[in-house]
């Protein structure tokens, strides 16, 4: 087949005028779509055949793409994942040597995310919520990126505490759940405001716990 069959047959068929458009892009106005709808609404709340009609591709194209509305949901997590984790991974490279201000730069990401304007939660967190099977592709995109965003946690607060990274971690992680639940239903005045505060008190306690102990076990 040629490059131009190629374009062609990956053409939005249902279209009355067929545009050639890579999987990737068509892949993009699908999932762009997606993310407008569930952040506007719900994702159970949203119909395959509306999410359709919105992307203007045809049925056939969406689902070529996305199999069920189950993996267009996961896929969506997914790359909302990969975003959120590239602008954390940016602010870690841009701190790199400074680990304690590394840490709480993440928190402030979380702060700028809480207030910005249509903010209405986690994503992971509402989306996740909807669906009571572990094993539903939400449910297992939005555990992959805690288990992604704690680890980056872990590695910079026990550069911040050594020892304490753990426990430090752990806490951080809580905050910024914290944040996202409060801001979401109290705004960012609320007691979300506190986060950063909160964390930074708790990484000098973390790190003045460290030291004691390093001097106790010399």
């Amino acid at each position: 087949m040629t490059a131009a069959a190629l374009s062609y047959a990956d053409a939005d068929a249902d279209s009355p005028s067929p545009v050639r458009r890579s999987r990737t892009e068509r892949e993009a106005i699908v999932l762009d779509t997606a993310e407008r709808l569930f952040s506007a609404r719900s994702s159970r709340s949203v119909g395959m055949d509306e999410l359709v009609r919105e992307t203007g591709l045809g049925k056939m194209t969406v689902y070529r793409l996305f199999k069920s509305k189950d993996e267009l949901v996961g896929a969506y997590l997914a790359r909302k994942a990969a975003t959120v984790l590239g602008h954390i991974d940016e602010i870690l490279v841009l701190l790199e040597g400074d680990p304690r201000a590394a840490l709480l730069a993440v928190v402030e990401y979380v702060e700028g995310d809480v207030t910005r304007v249509g903010f209405r939660g986690c994503p992971f967190t509402n989306v996740s919520s909807e669906y009571d099977d572990p094993s539903h592709p939400a449910r297992s995109a939005a555990a992959d990126y805690k288990f992604e965003l704690h680890a980056r946690l872990e590695r910079l607060a026990e550069q911040v505490a050594p020892g304490r990274g753990e426990d430090l971690a752990a806490q951080v992680h809580l905050i910024m759940d914290g944040m996202y639940l409060s801001g979401g239903l109290l705004g960012p005045d609320g007691p979300a405001a506190h986060g950063r505060e909160l964390a930074e008190r708790l990484v000098d306690l973390a790190v003045a716990e460290s030291a004691a102990g390093q001097v106790f076990s010399a």
